[in-house]
């Protein structure tokens, strides 16, 4: 993040459920209600640092930061990270941070701990954006795979999946993987992400969240078959063109957007059931 949009970066030393950890994070500063970014598998906080260069969201605090086991954060016990330890550290961060009530958006495994976050504390979310975070045991299309058919180094194996696949952006993603995620970490977060997906009930937990809601999806995703349950239930949907499973990546100018107008519709008062106020 440019020095001249007052960007701190820390390194924040916690302990969460017994194990103590680095987190590398980021932030700014501003008068609107703050926004905490949740990266998913292979991402870092540097999937988002391009916010500030978003007019949109100039006077917004944003907050980012390398989950454990992932990106420059520092985890004295890779073996407890699981989705639920994920969660349960993002709350850790803002409670450091002072923040008590903020717009959540969260990307794949992010979409995930961010779901069990607002639903643990639901008083404290504003709105929450799920860029495509798993909902049903077939969104498990990278995890489950990778978790299958007992090959020797499963995340070789998965960065070497992801790479041939002909997704946008999919082989962008996987040359990154071996460098951003810790491989003590791996096979924790994707087994629980398969777990809840299959028996977390992450549908329903979703589906009722009293906040607003977005879920945001490539057009490669346009035939979700759980589209039209997520309309009919009130979640605002967000296709992003010319793009798949990392509209970070592919096309975050129209990502930047669709979050920014609904924060914006959220805060005026239109952006759905609003319950919250900041």
């Amino acid at each position: 993040m440019p020095p001249h949009h007052d960007t701190v970066h820390e390194l924040l030393r916690l302990r969460v459920n017994g194990v103590n950890l680095k987190i590398a994070a980021a932030r700014t500063t501003g008068r609107l209600a703050p926004v905490v970014f949740l990266h998913g598998f292979g991402g870092t906080k540097e999937d988002y640092t391009d916010v500030v260069l978003r007019p949109a969201f100039h006077d917004r605090p944003v907050i980012v930061f390398d989950a454990p086991g992932c990106g420059a954060s520092e985890c004295a016990d890779l073996a407890a990270v699981d989705i639920p330890f994920l969660a349960d550290t993002a709350r850790a961060v803002v409670d450091h941070l002072g923040v008590n009530r903020f717009h959540l958006v969260g990307h794949s495994m992010g979409g995930v701990s961010g779901l069990l976050l607002a639903h643990r504390q639901p008083g404290r979310v504003l709105s929450f954006v799920n860029m495509h975070g798993n909902l049903t045991p077939q969104d498990c299309f990278l995890s489950r795979p990778a978790l299958s058919g007992h090959r020797p180094d499963f995340f070789a194996a998965f960065a070497e999946d992801v790479r041939r696949a002909p997704g946008y952006a999919a082989a962008l993603y996987a040359t990154g993987l071996p460098h951003k995620v810790r491989r003590g970490a791996a096979r924790g977060i994707l087994e629980s992400m398969v777990e809840l997906s299959d028996h977390g009930g992450l549908m329903p937990k979703f589906l009722s969240l009293p906040c607003p809601r977005m879920f945001l999806y490539g057009e490669e995703h346009a035939g979700l078959p759980y589209l039209p349950q997520l309309d009919a239930n009130g979640v605002e949907l967000a296709e992003i063109p010319h793009s798949g499973h990392f509209p970070m990546y592919s096309n975050p100018v129209a990502m930047w957007r669709h979050i920014a107008e609904f924060h914006q519709r959220v805060e005026s008062g239109h952006g759905g059931d609003v319950r919250f106020h900041a």
